[in-house]
């Protein structure tokens, strides 16, 4: 799958940083590609947090923070998804 812009959503904005909210059916390893959310360019600076929800169609979904820590010449990398709630020992 690809990008979906409706999908993103600002939950907080200081001091030139944005906490974002993104929600895909597409895995986590699509996710953090570089040029994965190159349609968001003139939204994503760099430094700004995403807060993912990804494989929400599959049986292994996964949720995390993705920090943007690339935005130059219409191309955006995020790093490696930070998981959240990753274990569940019970």
């Amino acid at each position: 799958m690809a990008f979906a812009k409706r999908d993103l959503s600002v939950l907080a904005y200081a001091n030139g940083f944005t906490l974002w909210h993104y929600t895909t059916p597409d895995p986590h390893t699509g996710v953090r590609v570089s040029g994965y959310f190159n349609a968001a360019e003139s939204m994503l600076r760099v430094g700004d947090m995403i807060l993912a929800n990804t494989g929400t169609a599959g049986a292994s979904p996964a949720a995390g923070i993705l920090l943007v820590n690339a935005n130059a010449a219409g191309v955006v990398d995020v790093a490696d998804l930070t998981p959240v709630g990753a274990t569940d020992t019970d």
